[in-house]
């Protein structure tokens, strides 16, 4: 099993969640966070101030994938999150020993099909 932890710009979430759909996913789990790269932020006025915004708003998706649908499930996220701008965000892959389902206490791949 891997966990694959996308980071992605807010407004691109729907599209994604409806990717992971197509592709079978039953679940994720989205959490808002902040964060710069490469992108490093922007200026900003408010009542004619200038201040710059080192960390944008993003959102971090979280979702664990059996081995033969981790080449998919990357592509559909890439394919649905790209702008072509900078700051689209990043994916990492992890991976994961084992999972648990608390309410009956199956443990392998069958928790997350």
């Amino acid at each position: 099993m891997k966990k694959i932890e996308a980071i992605i710009k807010p407004f691109k979430l729907e599209e994604v969640k409806d990717a992971l759909a197509r592709e079978g996913i039953p679940g994720v789990t989205v959490t808002e966070v902040k964060g710069f790269g490469r992108q490093k932020g922007h200026k900003e006025m408010y009542r004619g101030a200038e201040y710059v915004v080192e960390f944008l708003p993003k959102v971090k998706l979280e979702v664990v994938v059996t081995d033969d649908k981790l080449a998919a499930v990357l592509g559909a996220i890439t394919k649905a999150a790209a702008t072509g701008r900078i700051g689209d965000g990043k994916i990492f892959v992890l991976n994961v020993e084992d999972a648990v389902r608390i309410r009956t206490g199956e443990t392998g791949d069958i928790v997350v099909e």
